[in-house]
């Protein structure tokens, strides 16, 4: 995966005998996904592994606006910001090809979702003794690392449109006034480039992460179905592979994790949109250096089309640091440690009594958070997002507070309103948060209970109540009433 910033990078090379890529047909080139010219469907020849060298080798600058009018029709894509018919093309891909381990995609057998069916239920029934939140899984699944790329990519589109639509149009707004004269619709073409990019990078980077990936909710975002609890047997036993744990304890213990993520995004119905609204406050807010792609256009030699592709290498989309990405960063940094926290916490209370190898598990997973995982590592690549696993461990440790101090109810209360929840600030200091809290309910409680009390004070309202006139206004107004 590109360390670049929103992961432009030279396109993957295919396998040989890429199978999912001579089933497509793509409309983005003239040849097969497994053919010579690569993803992007450039011809053969010296250009092979650089598609810009393919379309620009020979060119002299008289021929640059048709170059790219010829490269925008092979790059045409009229669905967004994102060419996402090639990044999924280039997530199956990369999934046939394999892990580094050599381990190779296949089918979910009925032993394997047997399995997957009856840990899933059994996790459920575990929940039930250690949150107030119901079940949120309408049913069970077991995928295959391809049925998961179908299955997570709309969450993907959701993610990443608002931050590519912003590149996008950036990447048309630096071309030189003497260019946008005698190009027409170069601009135009630019962003279908812009967009075959992202999803080149994108289909890359998805089809890695589902290499790694053990459920539906793996980096604390509901990324399938609403309310399918789902497992990969595969990425499952790789997980357990050297940990000397029986298979079925890892099993129970990720669908511990998988339940509990379904029931949290079922019955907190704002966190999906909270969470995924702090990524799209991130981009409007986006306010990209194009410093280096103005020099770059600006002295665009066509006999050397590898400087384009250095540049973008070199992270020439560099966004801005503005306050606004700055606070929508923290609060959606914040989020997903909260969740995070929660689900951690309310696994190891179902666990510890029941799987002899739950401590060793939860060190586990909370050691693969902490080393920068492919999870981690796709957000920071495409949308710029670093989970700190520090905020990850005391947000954990404050929910275990809150249950020790409000018991379940009280603390699974804290979602019922965004407002309501921890800020980064109280995650320093949990035991804090807690005890400020309890002191605030109690004032509150004594504000509430002298408002309610407030309108029996005057006198005459209780004359006027013990009259039966029931105005509030006692005697006068009721004799006024009368005459009435």
């Amino acid at each position: 995966m590109s360390d670049t910033p929103f992961g432009f990078g030279l396109p993957p090379e295919e396998p040989e005998n890429g199978d999912e890529g001579k089933k497509k047909d793509p409309t983005e080139g003239g040849q097969s996904a497994g053919g010579p010219g690569g993803p992007f469907g450039f011809g053969p020849g010296a250009g092979g592994d650089n598609p810009f060298a393919a379309m620009f080798g020979s060119m002299n600058p008289n021929d640059l606006g048709a170059a790219f009018q010829q490269l925008g029709q092979m790059l045409s894509y009229e669905g967004g910001p994102v060419n996402w018919d090639m990044a999924k093309q280039i997530a199956r891909q990369t999934v046939s090809q394999g892990t580094a381990d050599g381990t190779k995609d296949a089918s979910v057998g009925p032993s394997e979702r047997t399995a997957v069916d009856e840990a899933l239920r059994l996790a459920d029934l575990w929940l039930d003794g250690v949150t107030s939140m119901p079940s949120g899984s309408v049913s069970t699944v077991a995928w295959s690392r391809a049925e998961w790329v179908e299955a997570s990519l709309p969450a993907w589109q959701q993610l990443v449109d608002p931050v590519a639509e912003r590149v996008g149009l950036a990447m048309g707004d630096v071309l030189p006034e003497e260019m946008q004269a005698m190009a027409g619709p170069l601009i135009g073409m630019m962003r279908s480039m812009g967009g075959a990019m992202f999803g080149q990078q994108i289909g890359q980077a998805v089809g890695t992460l589902a290499g790694e990936v053990v459920g539906s909710t793996d980096i604390g975002l509901p990324l399938g179905p609403a309310g399918k609890a789902a497992l990969l047997p595969l990425n499952v036993a790789q997980f357990g592979k050297d940990l000397s744990v029986p298979q079925d304890e890892v099993r129970l213990y990720l669908a511990l994790r998988e339940a509990a993520h379904q029931r949290l995004f079922a019955h907190v119905p704002w966190l999906r949109s909270h969470l995924f609204g702090a990524v799209e406050s991130y981009a409007r807010g986006i306010k990209v250096d194009t410093s280096k792609l103005e020099d770059v256009v600006g002295q665009f030699d066509p006999s050397n089309p590898e400087q384009l592709q250095d540049a973008l290498q070199q992270g020439m989309f560099q966004p801005e640091d503005t306050p606004e990405q700055k606070a929508s960063l923290a609060r959606l940094e914040t989020a997903l440690a909260l969740v995070e926290g929660w689900v951690d916490a309310v696994v190891h209370e179902a666990a510890k009594s029941r799987l002899t190898s739950s401590d060793a598990l939860r060190e586990t997973m909370r050691r693969r958070r902490a080393s920068g995982g492919p999870a981690e590592q796709t957000f920071a690549t495409l949308i710029g997002l670093q989970l700190r696993p520090r905020r990850l461990r005391d947000a954990s440790r404050l929910w275990a507070s809150l249950t020790d101090a409000r018991g379940l109810e009280g603390r699974d209360a804290l979602w019922a309103h965004p407002d309501m929840l921890p800020t980064a600030h109280d995650l320093d200091d949990p035991d804090g948060f807690v005890h400020h809290e309890q002191a605030d309910f109690s004032e509150l409680d004594k504000m509430l209970g002298e408002a309610a009390k407030g309108p029996r004070k005057p006198a005459a309202e209780d004359e006027g109540k013990a009259d039966g006139n029931g105005d509030g206004d006692g005697k006068e107004d009721g004799k006024d009433g009368r005459d009435q």
